[in-house]
């Protein structure tokens, strides 16, 4: 892990794309910018880690055959 220290006003650029800015700093929270392109998803690490979740239930759809799936009711 990388740790750098930053001040308000001051920036991180991150693979000649993403700049991350530091917008504000309140007691324990800091209030960042991110400029990225708009292909690039970001997301809080633990909503990242609720749509992974997501992810994995919906692909784990058990043993169904495709005849199963084209089966007309």
């Amino acid at each position: 892990m990388l740790v750098l220290t930053r001040k308000k006003g001051q920036s991180v650029i991150i693979n000649d794309n993403i700049e991350i800015t530091i917008l504000e700093v309140q007691g324990d929270q800091v209030k960042l910018g991110i400029d990225a392109p708009r292909d690039v998803s970001i997301h809080r690490k633990e909503v990242f880690l609720e749509i992974k979740e997501e992810n994995k239930k919906a692909a784990n759809i058990g043993n169904v055959s495709l005849n199963d799936i084209l089966k007309k009711p």
